[in-house]
Order: structure tokens, then C-alpha cells, then sequence
């Protein structure tokens, strides 16, 4: 009884003494008992409220603190004192003033990072008596889980991706609803937030693919599924219907999410329409493609796409996408020439066919034509060179001296012979 009345004899004391409350209670911060631990569960970048109550009563002094060293916040005199104050915490914390006296010394803290983990404490004295409350704050972060469906030449492959995450998330992938585990999973950062992508190729395109990314700290689960639908083949300038639909028990009313229409290539992707539910907005980048707004407001965002060109086969994909939830549809368009192009292009190909052979013979016909004409002229020009060669040989017979004619050897020609017998005579 006597301790009990020296300590509240004591405490009432505490104010009187000026510029000497934090040296006090500094020391002797580690010597109160804790009355309350509490676990508080934060979101990386978010804000958050470290709750400590406390009988009201007069001469309030508030001290909260990080692993009972550094110093958050202080309040006393009725207003705070942050001299102290640690520096990773300024500008991040307040009290919410205008319920001090209410018994509320609950900490808003902003902008949580990873480093701000651990266990802090908050102690509070009054003229009637002090309390010491406890928190322990865990940081976790949870942004942007996304599905995507990527074509690169002939293989396919969906990425299931996580921008931020902490701490290590669970990642497993279904197909047909049976577990698998051929994923390629790459993690960036050492410490935390985490990057992680898993990799899984898509073997068999009738069935179903399903990831879920659990975080187990802030309990939330997000889930993605692919799956394929029938591929129909159309002539060319018919029309396509292709099908979307929302799930309801997936996707809740009140929930936000997007929609969105995409053509995919290999290594890209070209959008051809979005939907955005929260304001209802409808874009369409393709001026063939077309929505009902009466099935919109159905939750069926199946499209249609008109007047169709041979260059408009290929893979189609609807994305419905929450923050919990991805839904990704497949469709692949084959379209075929009409019974009616195909003809024409068939008579014009035999038309080619017809212009190109004629054409061939023609330049046959001209080529032979010049071969013979330089025949011609070459034989002409052997002529005309043999004939010059032989009268310049005469000629120079007839001018040579008689005494110069090499003597017969009875190997001549006749007629040379017969001139030689003339000249003789």
C-alpha cells in the first residue's frame, strides 16, 4: 500500500519537472511492464495506424518507440516534441491530437517501407497512473499479379508475374486442375520487394491453365486461368463471333476490373478494344470490331469482328483482369477464299498461266530469229574474209619476177603446172 502511494506520489510529481521528462522516462521506459502486444499488418507504400489506448486523465505524456531506441514520437505539454526524433520517421508520424483526451494515443504512421518492421512501443503517462502498449508491425507488399500469354514462333507460353511482392510469395500452376511443375521461376531483388516470374509452356492447347500467387502474410491470393476455345473457320467477308464471358463468383459486383480485346503475334500484340468498369468507358481501336453494349451490361464481352481478310487469321485473346482475378480467352480465326474469290482467282491464275507461256514462246521466236541472222552474218563475213585472202594471193603471184617462181616439183596443181609450161615456151 505504501508503494503504491509513493509511485502515485511520485508520477504526480513527473510534470512539475521541467525539461527533465525525457531524461526520465528514457530511463526508466525499459523498466514497465508490457499490458498489450498487438500484431499490425501493413502494405508497402501504405499508410497505417499503430493503435495504443490509455485511461484519459491530465498531464498526458505519450512516448512511442521502436524496439525501445529510437525514438518515433513524443508528445507532452500539449503539443509534441519531436526534437528526438529519429530521422527515418520525419515527416511519417502523427497523433490524432483531438482525441489525446479520449484516451487515444494511436500512431499514424505514413509511407510504410520494409525497414520499418519490428515491434514498437508506446508508453503513456498520466497523473493517475502510466500504461505501456505494444506493437509489432509486419510489412508486406502485394502489387500488380498479372497472367500474360506470349507466342514466339511456334511455341506458346503464359507468365505468371508479380511486380512487388513480400515476402516470398507461393507460386503454383494447374492444368486440367492437376498440379504441375515444369514452371522456369526467375526472382529479382535480394532483400525484398521481390520480382518474380514463372514461366510455363503450354503443351496441350485444348486444355485449361490455371496460377495462383499466395501471400500468406496479408493472407491474399490472386488466381489467373487461360483457356482455349473452339477455332472457327470463315470465308472471307463474312463475319466472326468470338465469346467472353465474366465470372461472376470470380469477379464480385462491387469489384473493379478491366477488359480487354488484343490480336496476338509472335514477339507482339495490338489492342483492338478496352473496357474499363469503373467508369463504363468503352475504346475501340478497330474499326471492324464491335461490341453489343446490351451483353456488357450482362458481363458477356464477347466481340465480332467484320468483313474479314484473308490477313485477319491468327490468335485473338480477351483479358478480364481485377486485382484478384485474371481470366485470359484464346480464340484462333482461320479464314478461307469464298467458293466465289476462289474461282476468280483460280481463272486468273490460269489467265497468268496462258499470258506467261504465250509470252515465253514469243521471246523464243525473237531469239531464234537473231541466232540466225548472227549465223548469217558471221558465215557472210568468213566468206568475204576467205575471198579478199585468195585475190590477194593472185596478185601477188602475178607480180612476182619469173626468176623468183620456185622450180616444179610435179606436186602442183595442174594449172599451175600448165603456166609454167607456157612461160617456158
Amino acid at each position: 500500500m505504501k508503494a503504491q502511494t509513493v509511485l502515485s506520489v511520485f508520477f504526480i510529481l513527473i510534470p512539475s519537472l521541467s525539461g527533465s521528462e525525457d531524461k526520465f522516462f528514457s530511463a526508466f521506459f525499459n523498466h514497465v511492464s508490457s499490458m498489450n502486444e498487438q500484431i499490425v499488418i501493413g502494405r508497402l507504400d501504405e499508410d497505417i495506424i499503430l493503435p495504443c489506448s490509455f485511461e484519459s486523465g491530465s498531464e498526458v505524456v505519450i512516448h512511442w518507440k521502436n524496439q525501445d531506441t529510437y525514438n518515433v514520437h513524443s508528445y507532452y505539454k500539449g503539443s509534441d516534441h519531436l526534437e528526438r526524433q529519429d530521422p527515418r520517421f520525419t515527416n511519417r508520424t502523427s497523433l490524432f491530437h483531438n482525441e489525446i483526451h479520449n484516451g487515444n494515443a494511436s500512431l499514424f504512421f505514413r509511407r510504410l517501407s520494409l525497414l520499418d518492421e519490428g515491434i514498437y512501443s508506446c508508453y503513456v503517462g498520466t497523473a493517475i497512473g502510466k500504461i505501456t502498449n505494444k506493437a509489432v508491425l509486419k510489412v508486406g507488399a502485394f502489387l500488380m499479379p498479372v497472367l500474360k500469354y506470349e507466342k514466339r514462333h511456334t511455341d506458346r507460353f503464359l507468365v505468371c508475374s508479380v511486380l512487388s511482392v513480400y515476402p516470398r510469395p507461393l507460386i503454383t500452376w494447374k492444368m486440367d486442375r492437376t498440379p504441375v511443375s515444369q514452371s522456369n521461376t526467375e526472382e529479382d531483388g535480394s532483400l525484398g520487394p521481390f520480382y518474380i516470374n514463372s514461366t510455363l509452356n503450354i503443351t496441350g492447347s485444348n486444355s485449361s491453365y490455371e496460377c495462383a500467387i499466395e501471400n500468406s502474410l496479408l493472407r491474399q491470393t490472386w488466381t489467373g486461368r487461360w483457356t482455349m476455345e473452339d477455332s472457327p473457320h470463315k470465308m472471307q467477308r463474312e463475319h466472326v463471333p468470338l465469346s467472353c464471358q465474366l465470372v461472376n463468383k470470380f469477379f464480385p459486383p462491387n469489384q473493379d476490373f478491366r477488359v480487354t480485346w488484343s490480336r496476338v503475334e509472335s514477339g507482339t500484340s495490338s489492342v483492338l478494344a478496352c473496357y474499363l468498369s469503373s467508369s463504363q468507358n468503352i475504346i475501340i481501336y478497330e474499326p471492324r470490331f464491335s461490341w453489343n453494349k446490351e451483353l456488357i451490361n450482362q458481363s458477356d464481352f464477347s466481340m465480332t469482328l467484320t468483313d474479314l481478310r484473308l490477313a485477319d487469321s491468327g490468335e485473338y485473346l480477351c483479358n478480364i483482369s481485377s486485382s484478384e482475378y485474371t481470366l485470359l480467352t484464346m480464340h484462333t480465326v482461320h479464314v478461307e477464299l469464298s467458293q466465289e474469290t476462289a474461282s476468280w482467282k483460280i481463272a486468273f491464275q490460269i489467265l497468268v498461266f496462258f499470258l506467261t507461256l504465250v509470252a515465253f514462246l514469243i521471246l523464243i521466236v525473237k531469239f531464234r530469229h537473231k541466232l540466225r541472222r548472227c549465223v548469217n552474218i558471221i558465215t557472210d563475213r568468213s566468206h568475204v574474209s576467205t575471198d579478199e585472202r585468195t585475190s590477194s594471193t593472185n596478185k601477188a603471184q602475178e607480180n612476182m619476177p619469173l626468176s623468183e617462181y620456185p622450180a616444179s616439183t610435179g606436186n602442183e596443181d595442174r594449172p599451175r603446172q600448165h603456166r609454167t609450161s607456157i612461160l617456158n615456151i
